[in-house]
Parts: structure tokens; sequence; C-alpha cells
């Protein structure tokens, strides 16, 4: 498989992947910050656990009706534009939770942050088609989802202080944390508009033979993939797209049903409130997240083995999820935790190799925004399906353990995917 030379791939992975990566931990700080300012902000509006639990996951339902024509319009417009009036938008309604004293305001600007946000994530994944090839981009995408773990690093301590203001100036401690962590976002949005460029011709930083070097690689590669069928229709409904839906799903819903709930769990393990020392703590299983980003996407390049690899990542986040809330020790509990969020972490860019490496064009647009829609809808079944299993079993540990039932799934459905059998086409996907 054919790639490009390490000094130019060291080139274009120093100039766009520590920015990317920026602007992933701000999305992932806005859309999971809520899991902090949980206690605080229950405390205050009076707020119900049923009512909050569907408030964290409607964020989702907004965020899955926009994915696919947000994407599209990324693809026609660039990434340049499109990104900066994402993260502007979503950064500002993100910044106005701090008027959310009502279940049906709460519920309406969860709605409006995924709407907002919509696209960001499938937006960046199809970004990184457009400058590494598929032998490189395993280990690029593994870099950029350093930014959930580093949004909890740095993000959790940030959030726990900001918490701790609770009363300066007037103003509680969870409205702190809501406007300072939205506007920081807004302020990375009008960067991202003067930072990025959409394509490798565009690339200032790049000399011409570089240029030419990168994109005629890149659609060597895109001549061979397929596009199944002639309308973004039949895309969106072929089997193999929707089975990595699925997958995609399943996957989520471990991931959101972990983190949304993260701190209270941590504080649960401490045995005190959420503020600045759970937040330290809360730091642990997202640092070793990031070794494990690096290290399992990294093996899946060299080796080219990903649906093993992925399997087996998924079900160490099964048994760390389940072990969680099974060893009532805090080490074992924190330890569990560590291994949980290492595997739902650094599964996600070997799974994004499946669909990126027979999707290009307005297919790839699509294709890659209908399963993040899916993974999306996981978002908001997480915490509803958590609810309800604690509340039918009368167990707190319940809803995790139903959670590492369907991480376990998902492991299985992995060892299904098949191989894209490559052929060529020249007809690209039309709406």
């Amino acid at each position: 498989m054919k790639t490009l030379p390490a000094p130019l791939l060291a080139k274009i992975s120093w100039r766009l992947l520590p920015f990317l990566l920026l602007m992933y931990i701000m999305a992932f700080l806005d859309r999971a910050n809520v899991g902090f300012a949980k206690q605080a902000f229950q405390a205050d509006t009076n707020i119900s656990d049923a009512a909050f639990a569907f408030g964290a996951g409607v964020f989702f339902v907004g965020y899955a009706l926009l994915e696919v024509p947000s994407n599209l319009i990324l693809h026609r417009v660039g990434a340049r534009l499109w990104m900066c009036r994402i993260m502007v938008t979503w950064g500002l309604v993100s910044a106005a939770m701090v008027f959310a004293h009502t279940e049906t305001s709460f519920y309406v600007l969860r709605f409006l942050l995924g709407v907002a946000e919509a696209g960001f994530f499938p937006g960046v994944i199809l970004y990184l088609t457009y400058w590494f090839p598929s032998a490189a981009r395993g280990k690029a995408m593994g870099f950029f989802y350093f930014g959930a773990p580093l949004a909890f690093i740095f993000g959790s301590p940030l959030s726990g202080l900001l918490l701790e203001l609770d009363g300066f100036a007037g103003v509680h401690g969870w409205q702190w944390l809501f406007a300072v962590e939205g506007l920081m976002a807004t302020a990375v949005g009008v960067w991202a508009y003067w930072y990025l460029d959409n394509r490798p011709a565009d690339a200032k930083w790049l000399t011409v033979e570089e240029r030419q070097q990168v994109q005629g690689i890149l659609d060597q590669e895109d001549s061979h993939k397929q596009n199944h069928g002639r309308s973004l229709l039949n895309v969106l409904c072929q089997p193999s797209v929707l089975y990595l839906c699925l997958i995609y799903l399943l996957i989520q819903a471990s991931v959101y049903g972990v983190v949304f709930y993260l701190p209270t769990q941590v504080g649960g393990l401490l045995g005190t409130k959420v503020g600045l020392m759970v937040g330290l703590v809360t730091a642990i299983p997202w640092i070793c997240a990031i070794v494990a980003a690096y290290l399992i996407p990294g093996y899946s390049d060299r080796t080219g083995e990903r649906r093993r690899t992925a399997c087996l990542t998924l079900l160490m986040s099964a048994a760390g999820i389940a072990c969680s809330v099974t060893f009532a020790s805090p080490f074992l509990g924190i330890v569990a935790l560590c291994f949980a969020a290492s595997g739902f972490i650094a599964v996600q860019p070997v799974f994004w190799t499946f669909p990126s490496s027979y999707l290009a064009g307005s297919a790839a647009a699509a294709g890659i925004a209908l399963i993040n829609s899916f993974g999306a809808l996981g978002g908001f079944i997480a915490p509803v399906l958590k609810n309800w299993a604690e509340g039918a079993f009368h167990s707190p540990a319940a809803g995790l353990y139903v959670l590492a039932g369907t991480t376990v799934i998902a492991a299985l459905l992995v060892l299904g995917i098949r191989s894209p059998v490559h052929k060529p086409s020249n007809t690209p996907a039309t709406v």
C-alpha cells in the first residue's frame, strides 16, 4: 500500500493534527462537561435524575439529524469555513447553558448544542482522508483521538476548579463552567478559519512538488474505492454501511454511558463530592487512554490487522466497564475504569479505517456522517438505558453491566466486517 515519505508525512502531521486535536478537546469538553455539572446543577435547579438523563442524551438527537447534510456542506464549501461556523455556534450555545434553570430550557439548549455541533466529528474524519493515505490514517486518527482523554486530563481539573467558584460574583459554579468552556470553543473556531487549509492544493506551507505528491497518492487510492451506486441514497442504504452504523451505535453507547457519569462514579468511589480532587482522579483513566490510542492504532497500521485488534480492544473495554462496579475497592475501581476508557477510545480510530478504506468523495462525506449519526443515537440511548436498568433491577451497578454487555456485542459484530472489494469506478455519487 503506497504512502507518503516519512518527512512529508511528519510535516503534514505536525501542521494539522495538533490543531485538530485542540478542536476535538473543545468539542468533547463542551458535550461532556454536563457530567461534571450534574450534582451542582441538579441541586440548584431541582431537575430529577430521569430529566437529567434525557437532557444529557437529547444532545445526540439534534446532532444525529444534521450529520449528513452538515458533512455534505463541508465537502462542498471546505473545512476552513464550515469548521469555523460549527465551533463558533456550538461555543455560544454551550455558554448559554448558564440560563438553563428549568427542564424545558435544559432540553432545548442541549438539543441546540447537538444541532450546532452536528458534522464536526465526521467532518474531521473526512478531512483526514483529504490529507493522509490509508496506510497512515489509523495512526493519524489515533492522534486525533487523544482529544477525548486530553479533554478530561486537563478539562477535569479545570471543570472541578470552575465548580469551586460557586458564588463568585454572584454566579453558580456550574454557570462559570459552561460560560468559560463555551467561549473557549468559540475562540478556537475563529482561529480555525485562519489556520486550516481545505486541501493539499491550498497549502502554502507545502512546496509545489509536495502538493502534487500528496494529491497523486490520494487520487490513486480514490480511484479504487467503491462509490456503491450513483446516488447517495444507495450509499446510505448499503448493508455494509448500515452494519457499521450498528457497530458504532453500540460503541458510542458504551462511551457515553461511562463518560456522562464518570465524575459521579469516581466521587462515589472516593466518598466525596465532585470537585477539584475528583477532577484530578478522573484524569487518570484518560492518561491510560492516551497511551492506548497511540499504541493500538499504530499496531493496527503496522500489521494491517483491523478486525481482531478492534474486537480484542472492545472486549477489554467491556471487562473494564463491568469490573468498575464489581469491586468495592476504590483502587481496583479506578484501575477498571482505566481499562474501560483505554478500550473504547483506542478502538475508534481503528474502526474508522473500515468506512474510509472504500468510500470516497461525497459518498465518504455521507457514509461517514451517517455512521456517526448512529453513534450519536448511541449517546442518546446510553444514559436512558443506564437509568432504566438501574431502576428495573434496583441496583446502581445494573446500568453499567448492561452497557458492558452491549460492548461485547459490538466486539463480536466487528469480526463480521468484510474487507472491501476494490473496484475502480469513475462515476461520482450524486445527490
